[in-house]
């Protein structure tokens, strides 16, 4: 039974599938909007992912992210989730929370 589980993806932390539990890092301010590298551990790399966050008319908007990249290192995923979240922002601006 542990084959099929490990098969399709039912492995625990414990048992080295990380979790999918993500790793914030630290808010960045751009162009007005709060973005945070966000990836976590998927098959023992780091997935790219982040948040992208902004105030709009008084009230917080926020927009979470998942790229297909995945990164040896944590700290090229944290690099790289934020260069993905500036992306975001130029291309898309507010249209993001729509």
């Amino acid at each position: 039974m542990s084959f099929l589980k490990s098969l399709f993806g039912g492995r625990s932390a414990a048992e080295g599938g990380g979790g999918g539990k993500e790793i914030l890092g630290d808010p960045v301010d751009y162009n007005g909007f709060i973005i945070r590298a966000a990836p976590f551990k998927s098959d023992e790399q780091y997935q790219t992912a982040g948040i992208v966050a902004k105030n709009v008319s008084g009230v917080r908007k926020e927009h979470r992210f998942i790229r297909a990249d995945r990164h040896n290192t944590l700290n090229d995923a944290l690099e790289f989730s934020l260069v993905k979240a500036k992306k975001l922002v130029d291309e898309l601006g507010e249209r993001m929370f729509d």
